[in-house]
């Protein structure tokens, strides 16, 4: 043969390679030029595999926290005095109280926009208007027709109904703080605040009431992190599932304290079930980072790497074949190469 290789050194980079998570083309110096022209060792008859034509799904492997999701603060931006708070582990539903001011109730209203100015008849249209006729309608309160933008005389009087209903003073008017917009029901994961206290301000931690694993990725990581993708879950204790990626949130980090910025993802377990009887518990997230299909593959340990660069095969009666890798997965490396095909047996280590 023209070309000398190393097995050994290719073999190490390559298992380095997977186990840093590359999944494709790895660059590797050249072998030294002493190791290139060092006479071959004398080893045992060859081990051989065969080339396949096979799917590979290129896989990273995380460990997550089975729970209701990842933490957020929840803010009041009510004036007064906190007189009640709900208890850890309370789940609070549409119209319900999130808390007590100054002996009153502040209830959830369910939306992605936040009330942002203080309401009443005769204010400019805008969405935060329909984010309290949509919640008014769904309570029973809808004298003023299909839920729109407009701050009508009807939407005041549907108003005045439904603060009477939750014993509030019947105003027709709703300030910014009176309610708490969330996206949907909320579940109490820590309290923040103290009974006695002033009402503004973080009060609690929240999360949302389905079961939810929620993993932290370092950064180089973040190719992992895609909104909408499935995840193949193991829970500790539970059955195997599968999940979607329902949340991407970024940490700053803390350089002071050591801590790196990091990527927090919240997966929606798709079917409940999969964790009956557990609150928490540890979970393998399992990515898939790329799938390729009807491709050849052979043993990692089949490749060899070359001294003028790249990578080659040998087969069984020591011909060598050039090869371009692609995708690395589960032991197997994708390989094309000219005469390369089905069946032929390469030798291996593995």
């Amino acid at each position: 043969m023209k070309r000398r290789v190393n097995r050994k050194v290719v073999i190490a980079a390559l298992v380095a390679a997977v186990v840093l998570g590359t999944g494709g083309v790895v660059v590797l110096t050249r072998v030294a030029s002493n190791q290139a022209n060092a006479a071959p060792l004398q080893n045992a008859p060859a081990k051989t595999a065969q080339v396949q034509r096979t799917d590979l799904a290129d896989q990273q492997s995380v460990t997550g926290q089975l729970g209701f999701g990842a933490e957020r603060a929840l803010a009041s931006r009510k004036g007064g005095t906190v007189t009640g708070l709900p208890k850890q582990g309370d789940v609070i539903e549409q119209g319900k109280p999130v808390f007590h001011a100054d002996a009153e109730p502040v209830p959830l209203f369910y939306g992605q926009m936040p009330l942002y100015r203080d309401l009443e008849q005769g204010v400019p249209n805008g969405p935060d208007v329909k984010v309290v006729e949509d919640n008014l309608a769904a309570l029973g309160f809808q004298d003023f027709g299909t839920p729109d933008e407009k701050f009508t005389y009807y939407t005041a009087t549907a108003l005045k109904k439904w603060q009477k209903a939750n014993g509030l003073e019947q105003t027709g008017k709703l300030a910014a703080g009176d309610v708490v917009v969330q996206p949907g029901a909320i579940r109490v994961a820590s309290l923040t605040g103290q009974l006695g206290a002033p009402a503004g301000g973080d009060l609690m931690k929240v999360t949302g009431t389905e079961r939810a694993v929620t993993v932290e990725l370092e950064q180089s990581k973040q190719r992992l992190a895609k909104q909408g993708e499935k995840v193949e879950l193991s829970i500790t204790g539970g059955k195997p599932a599968t999940g979607t990626i329902t949340g991407v949130n970024r940490t700053t980090g803390d350089p002071n304290q050591g801590s790196k910025p990091k990527i927090v993802l919240t997966i929606s377990v798709d079917d409940p079930k999969a964790a009956d009887g557990l609150d928490t518990a540890n979970v393998t997230a399992l990515f898939t980072v790329a799938k390729k299909q009807n491709v050849l593959a052979v043993p990692i340990g089949a490749l060899l790497a070359l001294n003028e660069g790249g990578y080659a095969v040998v087969t069984d009666d020591g011909k060598t074949v050039p090869v371009t890798v692609g995708i690395f997965a589960k032991g197997q490396v994708e390989v094309q190469g000219e005469g390369l095909r089905e069946g032929m047996r390469v030798v291996t280590t593995e």
